[in-house]
């Protein structure tokens, strides 16, 4: 039976999504309970069993944060009856129970549910949307939100900003903005990408989270008057691809650089000369689509076809 999870967590303790021996991070965190959960701590091999592996829509990096992030997993029915106990809950549901009372506090389940047929958390998704958070000078920070906003020295341009970003909308080699993955490719296509300043409580309340009818209001919890915004939705994203478009446009909103420079960047794509990613702590995955249930299969049989490095 396959399993669809989705998660929300704070990145700030771990390094990254991805397992990796004596480091903790969030795919490590999650195996590690459902095993513990599913009787599959002392695997015996006799019977067959393995680990369970968790696959994610997009692998986030050390530091980056998700507010609905989705997974899945494979299991045999059998082994959801391990859950149910004194609980009147039904396999599933006593699972996804378990999971909110032994995962750590940084690591959330939002819903746990049986997937429909043809599901791939990686490979079904149409796209994925990231909005990056900054505090400038004309919004002082605000010390609670140190690890998810970042605070920038300087005023930025924002104007000047959002016209950079508009160059990476559509099908691009990101090459400039991305760490190589050998065998794999850095084009990408963007859907949409604006920076925006969240207008002051006076102000139209209407702009104050969207102003385009392509971007998502997902995030608006997490917004304050002066707060600087940076949304991109793209059907994937190449490794460090969103930190180093940010760093890029915050060198252009500081002056730094110009909107010349960015759109050679754009064009040709080459990593010599870049501005490296930007400090993990402003980004978080917000959301991820998938078309309709009978659309997921075809969807996923298509993107596995078509490229497998990592989002």
């Amino acid at each position: 039976m396959r399993i669809r999870m989705d998660i929300a967590y704070d990145g700030t303790e771990f390094h990254g999504w991805a397992k990796q021996p004596g480091l903790r991070t969030v795919q490590g965190e999650l195996e590690k309970s459902l095993d513990i959960l599913l009787s599959r701590k002392n695997l015996d091999v006799e019977q067959g069993l393995e680990h369970i592996h968790v696959t994610v829509a997009g692998r986030t990096d050390t530091g980056v944060h998700a507010a609905h992030q989705v997974t899945h997993f494979d299991v045999d029915e059998q082994q959801l009856e391990h859950c149910v106990g004194y609980l009147s809950l039904d396999g599933i549901a006593a699972l996804a129970h378990r999971l909110r009372h032994i995962l750590p506090s940084d690591i959330v389940v939002l819903s746990l549910s049986k997937a429909p047929q043809g599901f791939d958390a990686r490979f079904s998704a149409l796209e994925r949307t990231y909005i990056y958070r900054i505090f400038d000078d004309l919004c002082p920070a605000d010390p609670r939100l140190r690890n998810c906003v970042l605070t920038v020295r300087g005023l930025l341009d924002v104007e000047a900003m959002n016209l950079a970003a508009q160059q990476t909308i559509g099908l691009h080699d990101f090459g400039s903005f991305a760490t190589a993955n050998p065998g794999g490719t850095t084009i990408r296509k963007v859907k949409a990408a604006e920076w925006k300043r969240v207008s002051s409580a006076h102000e139209d309340n209407n702009r104050a989270i969207k102003s385009e009818p392509n971007m998502p209001d997902d995030g608006s919890f997490l917004t304050l008057p002066g707060m600087i915004m940076f949304t991109i939705i793209a059907d994937a994203f190449a490794h460090n691809m969103v930190r180093s478009l940010v760093n890029a446009c915050v060198n252009v909103g500081l002056g730094k650089r110009d909107d010349r420079w960015f759109v050679k960047k754009i064009d040709t794509p080459l990593r010599e000369g870049s501005t490296g990613p930007i400090d993990p702590r402003g980004l978080t995955l917000e959301q991820v689509h998938y078309p309709p249930d009978a659309e997921l299969a075809i969807r996923a049989n298509t993107i596995r076809a078509k490229r497998s490095l990592d989002d």
